[in-house]
């Protein structure tokens, strides 16, 4: 079964990176994309009943989203995406389902999705969302994991996240570089390393890496629009930053780590 997703961006790169995320997960269908109130308005009191899911920028072309809920009755299940962490309170009084914080990856797009599901799969059929239900989720947000079992030769030994300058995968396997040069092995998937990292210190430039903000050294222009970091420490690889990744990643660059 396709889901239909709607996406309101007025920031056009972010709103295509936003589309190729949720369409990355098999099932799901971006069926359009608005950039204000006025035309989510307009666009909802039409089409609403066949959608599914939409994601919603907080901050809109001519103003804030929530103003979308002063003028018409939304049923749709709502994922917020703003850079500012503000607004979280207002944003689940006004159906929301998750909150995603600016610059996004593609973990924390199809983990919105997958909460979706689960919430989706909970409730009797019917549009309504219980605030108890979306609190109950909230709780089960994991605090980003402090250390990982990797494999030195024939042992295994924990290894502190904070040691850890970036993960990369080489030939199917996850190979962890240390900024102390040490380099180990983990039995772990991208996406599940990915999930349990503190987003503030870690960012998933392309599919083969995940680097740590200390990491970056220099930032390179490279051929149709992307960029290469020169890391700290030696790679084996040219660390290319996706096209649709490199405004986030500068973006995440820049926001200081708290």
């Amino acid at each position: 079964m396709i889901m239909n997703i709607l996406i309101a961006e007025d920031e056009r790169k972010t709103a295509e990176l936003l589309k190729e995320f949720v369409e990355s997960n098999p099932g799901h269908l971006v069926v359009n994309i608005l950039d204000s109130i006025e035309n989510s308005v307009r666009y909802l009191s039409k089409y609403q009943d066949n959608i599914d899911l939409l994601f919603l920028d907080i901050h809109l072309a001519d103003g804030q989203a929530f103003k979308i809920f002063d003028q018409i009755q939304v049923n749709v299940p709502v994922v917020f995406c703003t850079a500012y962490d503000e607004y979280v309170l207002k944003a689940f009084k006004n159906n929301g389902i998750d909150y995603v914080l600016k610059p996004f990856e593609e973990e924390d797009i199809a983990t919105s999705l997958r909460k979706f599901h689960k919430l989706k799969s909970s409730l009797s059929k019917g549009p309504a969302f219980s605030s108890g239900t979306l609190q109950a989720m909230m709780q089960e947000e994991k605090r980003p994991q402090k250390s990982f079992i990797v494999h030195n030769q024939d042992k295994m030994i924990p290894v502190a996240v904070e040691r850890i300058a970036f993960f990369h995968l080489e030939n199917e396997l996850v190979r962890v570089y240390c900024f102390d040069n040490q380099q180990y092995s983990m039995l772990k998937r991208m996406d599940e390393i990915q999930a349990v990292l503190d987003k503030e210190l870690f960012f998933r430039i392309n599919r083969q890496m995940i680097l740590h903000r200390n990491a970056v050294k220099e930032i390179e222009p490279f051929f149709n629009r992307k960029v290469i970091v020169q890391p700290t420490i030696p790679i084996p690889k040219k660390a290319i930053v996706s096209r649709l990744k490199v405004t986030p990643f500068l973006s995440w660059l820049e926001k200081p780590a708290t």
